[in-house]
């Protein structure tokens, strides 16, 4: 059976009452973290509901992905991007993915020019297989979208950079990506607040119809 307290009762000795839990996070070993990946479904500090009451849809069917994801909020940058923080001349222009995954051909999209960015509102996610996807293309030769996950931790918040994304021309759904929320999730009774941060590396680049899949399967 899957121990969290025993797994974690070496690193207590080691910590001292003014150190927060972002250090024991920072501490666990890569061995624990898979065991925490691999905790069956019953275990206390995991949880296997959605956090919110968002609506869940299968926008990514078609591509072989029938995980239910719900609309980071403002994700499809039809409306409000209240919660979206913009830099380096980041905007929402007319033009979208054109598949219509959330019920309406996408009329605008985000702008990403290069050395552009833009995070999103936090969001509430499980701790342990959490992933995202999103839509996306290219407005120049060989454009790339640096992709991180900002975590909302007691400190503030903490980035974790997950790699860059190589683009086409043409809008394409990105391969799933994992939040990595295991750790501040077991920190935080089961969930995480998790907000993603885009930032064009090479060139201008437009993303489209954010979804997060906010709990284990």
């Amino acid at each position: 059976m899957f121990s969290l307290t025993a797994q974690l009762a070496p690193f207590r000795r080691l910590l001292t009452p003014r150190r927060s839990a972002l250090a024991l996070a920072l501490a666990l070993p890569a061995s624990l973290l898979c065991t925490l990946c691999a905790a069956p479904a019953q275990a206390a500090l995991i949880s296997t509901d959605a956090c919110n009451e968002a609506a869940l849809s299968q926008p990514f069917l078609a591509w072989g992905d029938a995980n239910s994801y719900e609309l980071v909020p403002g994700g499809d940058f039809a409306g409000s991007l209240e919660g979206w923080t913009l830099s380096g001349g980041a905007q929402r222009v007319a033009g979208g993915e054109p598949y219509d995954v959330d019920g309406s051909v996408g009329s605008y999209a985000l702008e990403l020019p290069a050395g552009g960015s833009a995070q999103s509102p936090y969001t509430c996610v499980d701790a342990a297989y959490p992933t995202f996807r999103f839509f996306a293309r290219n407005e120049s030769l060989l454009s790339t979208i640096a992709v991180e996950v900002v975590y909302k931790t007691l400190l503030g918040p903490v980035a974790l950079p997950l790699g860059a994304v190589a683009l086409s021309s043409q809008w394409e759904p990105t391969l799933p990506m994992l939040t990595g929320s295991v750790v501040t999730g077991v920190l935080s009774g089961g969930t995480a607040e998790v907000a993603l941060r885009f930032t064009a590396l090479t060139g201008s680049s437009r993303i489209d119809d954010v979804f997060v899949d906010p709990r284990m399967h």
